[in-house]
């Protein structure tokens, strides 16, 4: 399936904004680490989003990239 430009622009500011919120969460993740004793329940949901964030982007990348016919 081909995409427009116009849904090639929408999945590229998408991407943009599912990478800043993967750093953001990386970022909290780290922060709740050093800070000594956390709650790990909230650690494991904050790394569960993060992978779920990850699989979104890479979706994303795959649908950007041209089909290439082995």
């Amino acid at each position: 399936m081909q995409l427009s430009e116009d849904e090639k622009t929408a999945l590229k500011v998408k991407l943009i904004d599912l990478r800043g919120r993967h750093r953001e969460l990386d970022d909290r993740i780290s922060k709740l680490a050093e800070e000594g004793p956390f709650d790990q329940i909230q650690m494991q949901r904050l790394k569960k989003e993060k992978l779920q964030l990850k699989d979104e982007i890479t979706e994303i990348e795959s649908q950007l990239l041209p089909d290439i016919i082995a």
